[in-house]
């Protein structure tokens, strides 16, 4: 996230929002210990391997409490960490480590954690032509962040929100009546530059999506034969995309499959945080 209009137009009010959550009128404990400003220094270290991400969020936590405060990185996103690797030294107002550190950490923790997990699982890709996609199924106000995680960790990101493109799903396609008449109602109404991903979960349905038009058409739940078979009978008259419970545990089986793209909602709900401490403060 290096983006600064990015980081100032999307992150920030999200930051606040989070420092907000946890210091709701002051920080009492660390009020009680530290009344008056005192400059300190702080480490920032990896308890486990992983892949790091969220070292400008973390930063700028810091940064809206106080502007002053200075962040010495020696790591930078999508880098891969190991167990008791001195990351950073956070310098600044002893109150603003110690009121910020929660929050920063939990920002860094939960990218890292994700950039991780989606690491592992894109390692298992290598060599195929499948994508590893993620989905909308992310903690709600962190979408920016953990999308972003996605591809730190070696993924590529789906729609970001319901604005960004057209996916037709199961109710969506008993709303309109038939996957055709879905198809032909999405057609009329968005700008042509939109592609139309539709949901399938049967060869009939996979059948009758190639005929109406569909761009992508996404294999649902389907076991490796039948997605064999769907692929097979798409015939590169659109993009194929797997999902449904899909976690580094079962990728594997899916490879050689020939589906173009892999969406896993495991990439952002399920995956673990990394283990990160802010250690030994100090006053200089």
């Amino acid at each position: 996230m290096n983006n600064n209009i990015t980081m100032t137009l999307n992150a920030d009010e999200l930051i606040k929002m989070a420092l907000r959550e946890d210091i709701s009128s002051e920080d009492v404990t660390t009020n009680s210990v530290m009344p008056e400003a005192q400059p300190g220094e702080v480490d920032l270290i990896c308890k486990q391997d992983g892949i790091i991400c969220g070292m400008d969020v973390y930063e700028r936590t810091f940064k809206i409490l106080d502007e002053s405060t200075v962040v010495e990185k020696y790591v930078k996103d999508g880098d891969a960490v190991k167990n008791g690797q001195l990351m950073a030294k956070v310098k600044g107002d002893i109150r603003v480590l110690l009121s910020g550190e929660r929050v920063a950490l939990n920002y860094l923790q939960r990218m890292s954690g994700i950039a991780t997990y989606t690491n592992q699982v894109a390692s298992l890709l290598k060599g195929s032509k499948t994508v590893l996609l993620d989905t909308r199924k992310t903690t709600p106000n962190m979408r920016i962040f953990e999308k972003y995680a996605v591809k730190c960790g070696g993924g590529q990101n789906h729609r970001y929100n319901l604005s960004d493109g057209i996916l037709l799903k199961d109710n969506h396609i008993g709303a309109a009546g038939s996957i055709t008449k879905a198809i032909e109602a999405a057609k009329a109404y968005a700008p042509f530059v939109r592609k139309i991903e539709i949901e399938t979960e049967t060869l009939e349905q996979v059948k009758e999506a190639v005929e109406a038009g569909a761009d992508i058409i996404m294999l649902d739940n389907m076991d490796v034969a039948t997605m064999k078979e769907a692929v097979k009978l798409i015939d590169g008259r659109a993009k194929t995309e797997c999902s449904g419970n899909v976690t580094k545990e079962n990728i594997a089986n899916i490879i050689d499959s020939g589906v173009d793209y892999v969406s896993s909602g495991a990439l952002t709900h399920s995956a673990p945080i990394l283990d990160i401490s802010m250690k030994n403060l100090h006053s200089v």
